[in-house]
């Protein structure tokens, strides 16, 4: 996998050994694409399976970015991938909910892109309103399967567009 855009583009991410679902190309380059400039903002990727999206995030200029994954297997494929470029990528290796009832700090950007599989993905989003995560006006996205859909507004978090890259999706929520 290669960095599609920013300073850090065109740099080689290796892929974790175990279940992961890297994001597609064409989806990573839309996504940044869609929430813009990230210089300055702060950017939490939860899931972050290879660190892909956090270094992405960091390419385009996001900076604090943290990297939650629970699957010890990955520590090290992450470590050496965000030891690859000159910003601060912080790793929380622990389960998402854990880090999402701990957390002490708001973002601007937040990313979920839990395991396919995985049911009642949407008490992510409900930890994420009541823990206050995402700043006020900041966003919060989730990759997930075709199949399945989420309400328009969770909370203080308000729909405001969704896209579809093959049987995937990407919602996007901000916060009122």
């Amino acid at each position: 996998m290669r960095v599609t855009g920013g300073i850090y583009r065109g740099r080689t991410v290796k892929c974790p050994k175990g279940v992961i679902r890297p994001a597609m190309d064409r989806m990573r380059e839309s996504m940044f694409s869609i929430l813009g400039h990230l210089d300055g903002q702060s950017f939490l990727d939860v899931f972050s399976g290879s660190g892909m999206i956090g270094i992405e995030a960091a390419s385009r200029g996001a900076e604090p970015v943290e990297l939650v994954e629970k699957d010890k297997i990955k520590k090290s494929v992450i470590l050496q991938n965000i030891s690859m470029v000159e910003t601060k990528i912080n790793l929380n290796m622990m389960p998402g909910e854990v880090y999402i009832r701990q957390c002490k700090q708001e973002f601007d950007v937040v990313h979920f892109d839990p395991p396919f599989p995985l049911k009642g993905k949407e008490k992510f989003l409900q930890l994420a309103d009541k823990h206050g995560i995402v700043k006020k006006g900041g966003t919060l996205m989730m990759h997930y399967p075709d199949e399945e859909s989420y309400d328009e507004q969770i909370g203080s978090l308000r729909k405001y567009d969704t896209r579809k890259y093959g049987r995937s999706m990407l919602i996007f929520y901000t916060r009122d």
